[in-house]
């Protein structure tokens, strides 16, 4: 009943903005009119905002989930008209905070002791509230100040009941046009699904965070705050707590004399370095996750934080990503598009000539700026754009790197306008190609393994005497085949010749007749080939 009554208080938001006339009209569209009709705030409302500011307010008036839900659209512009996808972009996830009572409540059932005897000092003020969680500050009893990071109460009940509607959704929309269902919409909420359901989950985000903290151990370009695992759960999260500089503090950096074109290139640096060294990268970094430890301006220091959000690449696609990149900015077009064929990525029946011309329509205006203005999060959309019209699958890992890509280098242009990410990208590439396909790394292999390979070479000889005894089964086999077959050759001629004799002795007149000497014939024939065969098969 609740998810019914949910569903109309959808539809009838939808209904309020005419989120109904963005839909292609298709022969089944008289469904959808239907229900419009059905709702009397649409008999008369003739919108005046644009069609991008009415698909904001829609989800802003359907509450937090919806919210998220647009964010995370907000970076498919793949998927999106430009106009939606920028509006999509101004879509803040702020959310009234809920009672101390209830946080305190939530951390004490967690911990199993009170807030009291669990923390030094625990703060009642809300330091940051969205829709999943809000954060309190606290000071443990060995002095460190921490974070205390607690997840709405009921929130995942009200997330799984949107979700069910967002499917339901999808699955009508998907079937109303063939243009529609290359959207894949239900693998888009699905991807959605996942990542906010992993969100609720904060023993989880702890885990990542450890992660990402080992990857950059010792490293002066990340630094990941110390997660106390003691006081973790599925609902709270206990973290240090970082000092440092909003990356979006643009006034902050430029009064201390912050190096903001080394800041933009680190940013680059580690954005790669994730993906390409560590093939794990934080997923979620826009402005208010990412800090800037200025204690050295000339060597700016990222901090980050929420680790709800990330990605990984496999091998393959690690190796495929890093060929593209490259295969592009040398303006090889037919290599960038045989390795999206070789990846799997687009169907292998796609012709490479036309896809390559493609690629090159979309490819070459890109070349006609100068090398710092060319965009690289531009290009992996023009790429996944083209790609998509030859029936490029979504990828759900490129998505999140994608978004990523957004994200840095909106954030590096922002500090530094004439930053060149190839500046910087390119050295890191080339290195990883040659660390990962170099000869030093053939022999760092062999030396990984060295004891696989020579257990390998002691059951040499014996893979080498079973073969040679399956091979001789194989031959005496084929020899018993052989002698059956040649004894059935003779077991016919001989049946043959027999009933020929036969016939002729007791009706001797028959061999004055022509067709008995044809017959004698046709059996002289016969004998020969079935003895002809018998012999081929016992040769």
């Amino acid at each position: 009943m609740q998810n019914v009554a949910r569903f109309f208080k959808v539809w009838h938001t939808l209904a309020k903005y005419r989120i109904d006339a963005l839909i292609p009209k298709t022969s089944r569209h008289g469904m959808i009119k239907l229900l419009v009709f059905m709702m009397p705030v649409a008999w008369f409302r003739q919108p005046s905002e644009s069609r991008a500011v009415r698909v904001r307010l829609s989800l802003e008036s359907l509450g937090p989930i919806y919210v998220k839900f647009g964010q995370a659209l907000s970076t498919r512009p793949d998927l999106l008209p430009p106009d939606i996808a920028a509006e999509l972009a101004k879509l803040q996830d702020d959310v009234a905070p809920f009672s101390k009572e209830l946080a305190i409540e939530i951390i004490e059932k967690s911990l199993k002791t009170p807030v009291g005897e669990a923390f030094a000092s625990f703060s009642d003020e809300v330091l940051a509230s969205a829709s999943i969680a809000q954060v309190h500050t606290a000071t443990l009893h060995s002095g460190e100040s921490v974070v205390v990071k607690v997840v709405r109460p009921q929130i995942e009940r009200t997330i799984r009941n949107d979700l069910w509607l967002m499917y339901r959704f999808a699955n009508v929309l998907q079937r109303l046009s063939k243009n529609i269902r290359r959207l894949h919409l239900p693998e888009v909420v699905s991807e959605f699904d996942k990542t906010i359901m992993g969100e609720l989950d904060l023993m989880q985000e702890a885990a990542n965070a450890s992660t990402l903290k080992h990857n950059f151990k010792d490293s002066d370009l990340l630094y990941v705050p110390e997660i106390y695992w003691d006081y973790c759960g599925k609902n709270v999260l206990v973290m240090e707590r970082v000092f440092a500089v909003s990356i979006g503090d643009m006034k902050t950096l430029r009064e201390k004399r912050v190096n903001l074109k080394e800041l933009a290139a680190r940013g680059v640096t580690i954005f790669f370095t994730q993906v390409f060294y560590h093939q794990y990268f934080h997923a979620d970094m826009h402005p208010g996750n990412i800090f800037v430890d200025i204690s050295d301006p000339e060597k700016p220091k990222y901090v980050a934080i929420d680790f709800g959000i990330m990605g990984s690449l496999n091998d393959q696609d690690q190796y495929y990503l890093a060929e593209n990149f490259l295969a592009f900015f040398n303006r090889d077009y037919r290599r960038v598009a045989k390795l999206h064929i070789d990846s799997g990525w687009v169907p292998a029946n796609v012709s490479v000539t036309d896809f390559e011309a493609a690629i090159r329509k979309a490819s070459e205006p890109i070349f006609g700026k100068p090398l710092k203005d060319i965009s690289f999060a531009q290009f992996l959309l023009t790429l996944f754009q083209t790609a998509r019209r030859f029936e490029m699958e979504v990828q759900p890992q490129l998505v999140l790197l994608q978004k990523t890509f957004f994200n840095i280098e909106g954030l590096g242009r922002v500090l530094y306008p004439d930053l060149d990410l190839w500046e910087t990208g390119k050295p890191i590439l080339e290195k990883w190609m040659k660390d990962r396909f170099g000869l030093r790394a053939i022999l760092k292999q062999m030396r990984t393994h060295s004891g696989e390979y020579t257990e390998a070479l002691t059951q040499l000889p014996l893979l080498i005497n079973q073969q040679l005894q399956q091979t001789q089964q194989q031959q005496q086999q084929q020899e018993r085949r052989q002698r059956a077959q040649w004894r059935r050759s003779l077991i016919v001629a001989a049946s043959v010749v027999f009933s020929a004799s036969a016939w002729l002795i007791f009706q001797p007149s028959l061999w004055a007749e022509p067709y008995s000497r044809y017959f004698l014939g046709g059996v002289i024939v016969l004998m020969v080939w079935q003895l002809r065969r018998g012999l081929k098969s016992e040769a």
